[in-house]
């Protein structure tokens, strides 16, 4: 199976608009981060996105992506749902509902923001889902095991994923120590981490994560949801500690 890093980037992503910092005018492509989505590609060759946010459009004409069998979403923000119209397209050429994977909670918010996707009489020109709840709990699809993992993002719950000794969580702030369990004798653990400093009430912070680097012992361990105040790139990837990496768009990770 691969992992693509379709974005690395926060809600604002990077270059952030009006900003002049060394990350925002950096002329190098990694410190170009698009908002939060990977791309999962199975044995069978399936696809299986996991969120679907405002970038969604530019990351599959960008990475030469055709298709998405099924999405994951681990929560309702818009930089991981809002993009979900710009499927149409896929939609149109297989004349197939796209498959979503969330809770209850997720589904609800999806329904309110895309309600002509649901609509008894659709406009011809509307895209079609079919809805899947999820609990917390392994579930199979696309020959696929995948198993959800609840952490906290500030007062909300939402899901990472774990596939084979590979795990995604974006948009932490807390784990919980049963859920904690999922996460060991990982070949990879991805964890976002928007900042070096400074404590965020919805997500996590360099210190976070290397303390559950430490607790959990991933063989490696890479960073998502960066925002510009982490640092360039280059300079910040060399201070980490081993087995630590910042992730950035275009990576490809097999597993």
């Amino acid at each position: 199976m691969k992992l693509k890093f379709l974005g690395t980037g926060t809600s604002q992503g990077v270059p952030v608009i009006g900003c002049t910092c060394e990350v925002c005018t950096s002329d190098n492509p990694k410190d170009n981060r698009l908002r939060s989505s990977v791309m999962i590609t199975t044995e069978e060759n399936k696809k299986i996105l996991i969120d679907c946010g405002p970038d969604f459009r530019q990351q599959m004409l960008v990475n030469h992506e055709n298709t998405v069998d099924i999405a994951l979403i681990t929560h309702e923000h818009n930089d991981h749902i809002i993009g979900l119209d710009d499927m149409r397209p896929l939609i149109f050429k297989t004349g197939k509902n796209v498959p979503l994977y969330s809770n209850q909670r997720v589904g609800n918010e999806i329904k309110k923001r895309f309600p002509y996707a649901f609509a008894n009489v659709r406009y011809p020109g509307a895209p079609a889902f079919d809805l899947h709840e999820i609990e917390n709990v392994p579930f199979h699809v696309l020959d696929t095991e995948i198993t959800p993992i609840e952490v906290m993002h500030h007062q909300i719950m939402i899901f990472g994923y774990k596939f084979k000794k590979l795990a995604y969580i974006t948009d932490a702030s807390f784990i919980p120590e049963k859920e904690k369990e999922k996460l060991k004798d990982l070949d990879v653990l991805i964890l976002n981490a928007i900042r070096k400093f400074d404590p965020h009430p919805a997500h996590f912070i360099l210190p976070d994560v290397i303390k559950l680097q430490e607790e959990l012992k991933p063989k490696q361990l890479f960073l998502t949801h960066i925002s510009h105040h982490f640092g360039l790139h280059d300079v910040e990837d060399k201070l980490l500690p081993p087995g630590m990496h910042l992730a950035y768009d275009g990576l490809e990770i097999n597993f």
